[in-house]
């Protein structure tokens, strides 16, 4: 109690904020709530990135992969169409798969479209549109379409895993083929919160930064060049990049600018923020190659711009 009432100046809100200014509560505030939207995700992420590393073994990968490149990008694409993910949630698990061999390219592949059009992400387009399948099947079918696109030239362009290190394939020809259940599961147990806390500081770092950009970015200033429809779209996949959006809830923040952008901007948003955004990226920079993740970036950029701006449907 004593302690209490010594501490008490120091717990009333008008000594604790007063001084602050505005913009950094709202930083704050941001920065919280983009962490409080993806740790969740990267939680199942991390669990099923342990799933894999403990009960896959790299002869199971092998006989499930197709051998065919264009076969292999669209399995990957279907499963992760069904596949309920978020851009951060996502990277441990294509980490463990291509550490696990899984092509780099079939990996980019699920990467891109578990976050973008699976079963959670289509229905809250839907919503967000006004109970409108326009824009939900433009999101899936386009993204879909950008998706294998980008992941064929991946594998055109890079032949190896283009993983930073190379440990876990160690690790995994440690563990032995006949261990318990229990044992199995305390290993899956512990890859688990040793991912978490690898991809962990990756990610506040990047929602540090995203709430940054949001506080002392003006927004207006970038939306004022959204008259014209190319520099429109640039403008928007911009601003998805910085925002970064969970893909689960974009939606909502991109139907809010229908009086704003053209149809084909608003879909460049929907497609682009899912594939790649700032903490997303800072997430890919700890996991792969710089050289490859700034390669990725562009790939997506220029594709996803063509997809959406020189379709004769939009």
């Amino acid at each position: 109690m004593a302690l209490f009432v010594f501490f008490e100046p120091f717990f009333k809100k008008e000594d604790l904020f007063s001084s602050l200014p505005s913009s950094l509560l709202q930083l704050n505030t941001i920065f919280l709530s983009i962490l409080i939207e993806a740790i969740p995700f990267v939680l199942i992420g991390v669990f099923i990135a342990g799933f894999i590393q403990i009960f896959i073994r790299e002869e199971h990968i092998k006989k499930w992969m197709p051998k065919n490149r264009f076969t292999a990008v669209l399995a990957s694409c279907l499963i992760g169409a069904c596949f309920p993910a978020c851009e951060c949630g996502i990277v441990p698990i294509v980490r463990r798969l291509v550490a696990k061999g899984v092509p780099i390219h079939a990996g980019v592949g699920f990467l891109l479209t578990g976050p973008l059009i699976n079963p959670i992400v289509l229905f809250s387009t839907y919503m967000a549109f006004g109970q409108d399948m326009k824009m939900a099947g433009l999101r899936m079918g386009v993204g879909f379409v950008a998706a294998v696109l980008i992941s064929l030239l991946v594998g055109l362009f890079f032949k190896h895993n283009q993983l930073k290190e190379q440990p876990v394939e160690q690790e995994a020809s440690a563990i032995p083929s006949k261990i318990t259940f229990g044992a199995r599961l305390w290993g899956m147990l512990t890859h688990s919160i040793d991912e978490f806390f690898d991809m962990g500081k990756y990610l506040v770092i990047g929602a540090f930064l995203a709430a940054f950009v949001q506080t002392y970015v003006s927004a207006q200033s970038l939306l004022q060049a959204g008259g014209e429809k190319i520099p429109a779209a640039l403008v928007i996949m911009g601003l998805a990049y910085v925002l970064s959006l969970c893909s689960e809830a974009d939606a909502f923040i991109g139907a809010s600018f229908r009086h704003l952008f053209p149809p084909s901007s608003i879909l460049a948003f929907l497609i682009y923020g899912p594939m790649i955004d700032l903490k997303n990226t800072f997430m890919l920079l700890s996991v792969f190659r710089i050289t490859f993740v700034l390669s990725l970036l562009v790939l997506i950029t220029v594709i996803v711009f063509l997809c959406t701006n020189f379709l004769p449907f939009l």
